[in-house]
């Protein structure tokens, strides 16, 4: 039988509008698989015990007086969460993992996380991450490095390193963290989770501490895709704090129950196969594919611009975009001065101020631009043949700690395949799909721009119809 801590978002409401479980019994059940592993995996920086017990005790007292129809206005009471520590939280401590804002405490709250908490979602911790989201291991965080649950020695990917370590090792029911170029889908693939990243703007980056605000998208990570979609639905949105924000309101992400593959057209880009994937990463994504086959999809071979193109575009617009939110930390109205940036984030804001000065902004940073919307032509036209593409979520497993140093471009080709749908605003799911060597393997659906629904529902046929997702690491 399940431990509390294990259960997926939909079986824990299911047990709690029965009154089978309450909320205080699923808070301390995760906070105890905190207490006992949390200090070898090192997930999160702030633990919100007393914060989180009181809203359990809160919630199981609305949910004795009103029953089961309280879930139909708070869909997510009682059921506690994590957070990646980039989004803003009213005075729970704020860090972005870096000494800069080592102990600022935010007097306002994000967006997303003020939908979960009206939905009646309790907040556990703030997780660990690559400082200001700079990096793809959580190694560049200035306070230590998370450690992945499958393999200790291991990172856990990145930036939401933290977010995945902690879903992967059932320290809460769901995670949120944040993607600019890979930070969810990266994560999840080498930590064996589900990772979702919507379309831009169709979660509120409002609160989110910005690194590339024209790529920032929040998202969950779940231990299945209809979790994932379930929170979807309730972080989704409107915002009028964020002018980029999608305004459709009529929307439902939910997997349809009886959906199948008959007649769905799935495009197999060659260039991200081109690439140099490990042996056993591409074998598994081809038994992916062999399956999908074997459930009725119509696979088809499409030519997308080969993903090295990103890198050069991602870089220079992410680096440029960092440049201008960092110049905020000035040590004056918030948080420590310039001194306390890690090596990562000085990199960054030089090559982004070099890229947008005077004689250089039209030979880098309007080049750039100009690629991005090509690579955006691009997935347009190829979606006019197909319905979503597959490929694989990273080009390896989870590599040991300290291998990034031996790379000023680590992350970029860590996230090789996540950039360009990245760039483009694409939404883009990665669920497990296999293991070599005993770590886990991702593989990645994105979708047209806007179109969650249906790259959730190819996501959860495949975990209907397999069982990946359910295997978890020995802790």
């Amino acid at each position: 039988m399940k431990k509390l801590n294990e259960l997926t978002i939909l079986e824990a409401v299911e047990k709690l509008k029965i009154g089978e479980i309450s909320s205080v019994e699923i808070v301390k059940s995760c906070l105890d698989q905190i207490k006992k592993h949390d200090k070898k995996i090192k997930s999160l920086i702030t633990i919100t015990e007393e914060i989180a017990l009181k809203k359990a005790i809160q919630a199981d007292e609305e949910i004795k007086k009103h029953g089961a129809v309280i879930f139909e206005s708070k869909p997510l009471l009682g059921i506690p969460y994590v957070c990646k520590d980039n989004f803003s939280t009213k005075g729970i401590k704020t860090t972005a993992a870096s000494n800069v804002l080592k102990n600022y405490i935010p007097p306002y709250e994000s967006t997303v996380t003020l939908k979960l908490e009206k939905a009646g979602a309790v907040l556990l911790g703030k997780t660990n991450m690559d400082a200001f989201a700079h990096g793809s291991s959580t190694e560049n965080s200035d306070f230590f490095t998370t450690k992945n649950p499958w393999d200790l020695s291991r990172v856990p990917g990145g930036s939401s390193g933290g977010s995945a370590a902690a879903v992967a090792s059932n320290m809460c029911i769901f995670s949120i963290g944040s993607e600019t170029g890979g930070s969810i889908r990266g994560p999840a693939s080498w930590c064996g989770v589900t990772g979702l990243k919507p379309s831009y703007g169709r979660v509120s980056r409002y609160g989110v501490i910005a690194m590339a605000s024209s790529t920032d998208c929040p998202g969950p990570i779940t231990k299945n895709v209809e979790d994932s979609a379930y929170i979807l639905n309730i972080i989704a949105g409107k915002d009028p704090k964020d002018a980029t924000s999608n305004p459709e309101t009529d929307f439902d992400f939910m997997p349809e129950e009886h959906f199948d593959l008959k007649g769905v057209k799935i495009g197999k880009p060659s260039s991200y196969f081109n690439i140099n994937l490990e042996t056993d990463v591409r074998s598994r994504i081809e038994d992916v594919i062999e399956k999908l086959r074997e459930f009725g999809a119509n696979i088809v071979d499409v030519d997308l611009l080969d993903p090295k193109y990103s890198i050069a575009v991602y870089t220079i617009l992410q680096r440029s975009e960092v440049s201008s939110n960092l110049a905020r930390f000035d040590g004056i109205r918030y948080g420590n001065d310039r001194t306390y940036f890690g090596f990562e984030a000085k990199k960054r804001i030089m090559l982004g101020t070099y890229t947008l000065s005077a004689g250089y902004y039209d030979a880098y940073y309007s080049k750039a631009q100009k690629v991005r919307t090509l690579i955006k032509e691009d997935f347009e036209k190829v979606f006019r043949d197909v319905d979503v593409l597959i490929a694989p979520s990273m080009p390896c497993v989870a590599p040991k700690i300290g291998e990034s140093k031996k790379s000023s471009m680590f992350g970029e080709l860590m996230d090789l395949l996540a950039e360009p749908s990245a760039v483009a605003g694409l939404p883009g799911i990665s669920i497990p799909c296999g293991f070599s060597n005993d770590l886990p393997v991702g593989v990645q659906f994105i979708g047209r721009f806007n179109d969650e629904k249906r790259i959730l529902n190819v996501a959860n046929l495949f975990q209907r119809e397999t069982d990946f997702h359910l295997f978890k690491p020995d802790l």
